[in-house]
């Protein structure tokens, strides 16, 4: 029989789990942490994040459509200029796995003992 929190978890995986997956791969670049660091501040221009990082706007676009394409940042064209933020419902999702995870890794629970 399924605890309770199993099924919660069973649950947010089957709903999310491959978005999840695909939000953890791209946090997994010490460059887009950064950015998803920057952006926790609010909406940031491209230009901005430019100088910020020290870095190419070829290399940033790069890392800036790894993270949108994860679905953890928005982006919004105003003229010439593309400004980003975080996607709060997508953080929302990878905040509510974690939670699920972190009650049931708390109840430990023993292997059946193999035979």
């Amino acid at each position: 029989m399924k605890s309770a929190v199993a099924t919660e978890l069973s649950s947010v995986c089957a709903k999310s789990a491959q978005q999840i997956a695909r939000c953890f791969h791209a946090l997994a670049d010490e460059t887009r942490l950064q950015i998803v660091d920057r952006l926790r501040d609010g909406e940031q221009c491209v230009c901005d994040l430019t100088g910020q990082l020290d870095t190419a706007q070829s290399r940033l676009s790069f890392h800036l459509k790894s993270l949108k394409d994860a679905g953890l940042i928005l982006d919004r064209k105003e003229g010439r200029w593309v400004y980003y933020s975080l996607n709060p419902e997508t953080l929302d999702d990878m905040t509510q796995f974690l939670a699920v995870l972190q009650t049931q890794s708390s109840k430990p629970h023993l292997a059946r003992r193999c035979d």
